[in-house]
């Protein structure tokens, strides 16, 4: 690659960013950072009908979040701007006009009812219309009419399009570096159209124009956009400009069933499609996930490192990614493993940083706590937690004594002599001088064996009364860290109410 790569995501904004487009948008960045090449953000907003106010600023903010920044785009002008179609308007008509000039295109007059009544005409006989070689001399356009009669169209303000004259019985042999090579036959394209008279190109014009002078040499992006690679390669051809390489990732699929993942089944199945909130769909922020997760499960969706591994830090993953190793069919999204992958990133966030989420959450509880605290307590209970909102529920009894007791767990364990046994525990704990969790421990297990006791007749019981359930981590370090007073109050408490 003597050409310094140069890759570009180029959303419309006409939404959210759907988690398919995130992925686009990953795929680029990796393989822009592997290569040591740029990164453009191409915002293409010529269908102005379309346009959803915000919806620029949501996909900006979303490439942020996931830490893959765009190093070229609105806002980040390099010197190939501006980076918004809308405001590049001006300079797709000499391009149209050129490709007339080159004999590859040609205006088209047919207003939009004679076209219907071609259709029509044509469903009745069981065909298929397709505005393409082997009608365009008997309808309405530059090659049908003489010279004279288009310049008077044009002067009178007739509404026109320019179509593209695709080539007639040419077979195409088109390369993607996913698919390998696609053979075409040119014969079954449509002339699409590439500029309308009200001074607006068609997507394809506009796309075409714009990757030549932004002298993108890589064009990634989804399946869906294989069936117009035909018409983007002749276009290259038409104007004699060498042509990006392109390859076309797969889609990502549905839970279950088949078919696109769509907003409606995270809806459904409760999951989010999105990685911001949107409206009234929640995103992959606000449900609590990790940037780090879901950059890693999106990159595993349809691309595969060839070895065992399966979390990645952004940098291990430019390292690892190549275009070869997408694969070509669908990837099917899994809300469960994605889940999995936020576990695996909580774990590996230190418990410092943990303890700074989590001390939001109790805040808007009301709940005053030391960060040392918070932090211990994050660090004996985050290996059960897939999100830092599962903490409370996981640690409530550590900033909160129990008020009620689980009623399965009490039929259980609490017998007959268990309110003895407990108030002899709470004289005993009340003699030891060092409340440490591994004293706790020691003072309790020896006297359990002076007393000749089985351990289920006391330590259950005591969790119980401790905590208000059987859950929990290692409960002599629950009473350590919420100090001798607390662990004996609770014990009264439990007895009094038992």
């Amino acid at each position: 690659m003597s050409q310094k790569v140069r890759v570009r995501f180029a959303p419309s904004p006409t939404g959210p960013l759907h988690i398919g487009g995130l992925r686009t948008a990953l795929f680029n960045y990796l393989f822009a950072k592997k290569n040591g090449g740029d990164f453009v953000l191409r915002i293409e907003d010529t269908d102005q009908n379309r346009f959803v106010e915000g919806a620029e600023e949501y996909i900006i903010e979303a490439l942020n979040w996931c830490g893959i920044p765009f190093d070229e785009g609105p806002g980040k002008e390099g010197d190939f701007g501006p980076y918004r179609q809308s405001e590049r308007k001006q300079l797709y008509k000499s391009y149209a006009l050129q490709l007339i000039e080159r004999g590859k295109a040609y205006y088209a007059f047919d207003t939009a009812e004679a076209l219907d009544q071609h259709r029509k005409d044509h469903e009745a006989k069981g065909k298929t219309f397709i505005y393409n070689w082997h009608n365009r001399q008997k309808l309405t356009n530059s090659l049908s009419l003489s010279n004279e009669e288009v310049k008077n169209k044009i002067a009178a303000g007739e509404d026109y399009v320019i179509r593209f004259k695709s080539p007639e019985n040419e077979a195409l042999l088109l390369n993607d570096i996913i698919r390998g090579e696609i053979k075409i036959d040119s014969s079954i394209l449509d002339d699409k159209v590439l500029f309308k008279s009200d001074g607006m190109p068609t997507y394809h014009l506009a796309n075409i124009v714009d990757d030549h002078l932004m002298q993108i040499t890589h064009v990634i992006r989804g399946e869906e956009w294989l069936p117009s690679l035909a018409l983007h390669t002749l276009l290259y051809d038409a104007f004699g400009w060498d042509a990006p390489e392109f390859a076309h990732l797969p889609l990502i699929m549905k839970p279950v069933g088949k078919g696109k993942l769509s907003k409606r089944d995270g809806e459904k199945g409760g999951f989010p499609v999105f990685p911001l909130t949107w409206n009234q769909s929640e995103g992959y922020r606000e449900a609590g996930f990790f940037p780090e997760a879901v950059v890693n499960f999106l990159a595993l969706l349809g691309w595969n490192p060839g070895t065992e591994q399966e979390i990645f830090s952004l940098e291990e993953l430019v390292e690892a990614f190549t275009l070869e190793r997408v694969n070509k069919s669908g990837a099917r999204f899994d809300p469960e493993k994605n889940n999995w992958y936020n576990q695996q990133w909580l774990q590996k966030t230190s418990d410092e940083e943990l303890a700074k989420l989590f001390a939001a959450q109790l805040q808007k509880k009301g709940i005053a706590s030391q960060p040392e605290y918070v932090r211990q307590v994050v660090s004996s209970i985050k290996e059960r937690a897939s999100f830092v909102k599962d903490f409370w529920e996981l640690s409530d009894y550590f900033f909160k004594s129990p008020t009620s007791y689980n009623e399965k767990a009490v039929k259980k364990q609490w017998k007959e002599d268990t309110p003895g046994i407990m108030q002899e525990v709470s004289e005993l704990l009340d003699t030891i001088e060092d409340f440490s969790s591994s004293k706790i421990e020691e003072t309790v297990k020896s006297w359990i064996g002076e007393k000749e006791l089985s351990f289920g007749k006391v330590m259950p019981p005591l969790r119980l009364v401790i905590v208000g359930d059987m859950k929990g981590p290692h409960l002599f370090d629950i009473m350590e860290l919420i100090g001798k007073e607390e662990s004996i109050g609770r014990i009264r408490t439990a007895i009094a109410q038992l």
